[in-house]
């Protein structure tokens, strides 16, 4: 575990306004949004050291919230991500897990609690089957890995962070979905994915009843978000994605982990309220 605190003269948000950075083709007036600041809370993204995970863990930070980096083996991704969160004035903590192992959960979960309570835990970290080597692997080997790192590290992570917060009766946990896992998908990949994603939508269900009403428990389903695999895809799934999407583009990161935070924000404000 590292910890690396902000760096000197950089102040967090503040004033109860916090500044999204431009992105896309947005328009203006929703890049300054009249949120709250996360400034003196404290966010762990699992597998934040590339892709949407990289993209969350910068947009808490832009929020002021201390922000906990977890990275399996891309030490040099997760220092990357560390630099850009302190250039906007935030501590961050580097820890490294390999979440296919379950006995590394619960020194991960100990880790991130011993620097002060976690108000925001998000289950992001998922095994690629789409680029690089595993994309050849077989079937049975592809849905191995996918439970163990996408399902089981989210139920067990995600269960024993509920409890964590459920006994200081506040906090956030945010999964990973997908929003074509209720209606299918043809072919391998969507099969499989589909079996994954499913089961992470019914465990934050139930785990939100579970937790109900101090502890919030949420999922996010991101559609055709442009990844690494969506920057090499064949011309027929960018097709595809031109039809599929109404905006008649890819989404992008940003745009994904500005939903993130909002979720958080709100269940947050409710939580504020609830107290007095």
């Amino acid at each position: 575990m590292d910890r690396i605190p902000r760096p000197p003269g950089l102040d967090r948000p503040s004033g109860g306004r916090f500044l999204f950075k431009p992105f896309g083709s947005m328009p203006p007036h929703v890049h300054s949004l009249p949120f709250c600041s996360l400034s003196g809370r404290r966010a762990l993204v699992t597998g934040a050291s590339s892709g949407i995970g990289r993209a969350i863990a910068l947009e808490f930070a832009r929020a002021g919230a201390e922000v906990l980096l977890h990275y399996r083996a891309n030490r040099r991704g997760a220092e990357e991500i560390a630099r850009e969160c302190h250039s906007l004035g935030v501590t961050t903590t580097l820890l490294q897990a390999d979440l296919a192992d379950d006995t590394t959960y619960q020194p991960l979960i100990t880790q991130a609690w011993a620097g002060g309570f976690v108000d925001i835990w998000v289950n992001n970290a998922g095994v690629d089957l789409l680029t690089g080597e595993q994309a050849r692997l077989p079937y049975a080997e592809k849905l191995r890995l996918l439970w163990d790192i996408d399902v089981r590290a989210t139920v067990l992570l995600g269960r024993e962070v509920a409890e964590r917060m459920k006994a200081a009766q506040a906090g956030v946990i945010l999964n990973i979905g997908w929003d074509q896992a209720d209606r299918g998908m043809e072919g391998a990949s969507g099969e499989l994915f589909a079996t994954a994603k499913n089961a992470i939508m019914g465990f934050t269900r139930s785990l939100a009843v579970s937790m109900a009403p101090r502890v919030r428990v949420n999922c996010i389903a991101p559609g055709w978000i442009k990844t690494a695999w969506g920057e090499q895809a064949r011309d027929e799934w960018q097709q595809r994605v031109l039809r599929e999407t109404p905006l008649a583009r890819w989404g992008r990161s940003e745009e994904h982990t500005s939903e993130l935070q909002s979720q958080f924000r709100i269940s947050y404000a409710v939580f504020c309220l609830k107290k007095k």
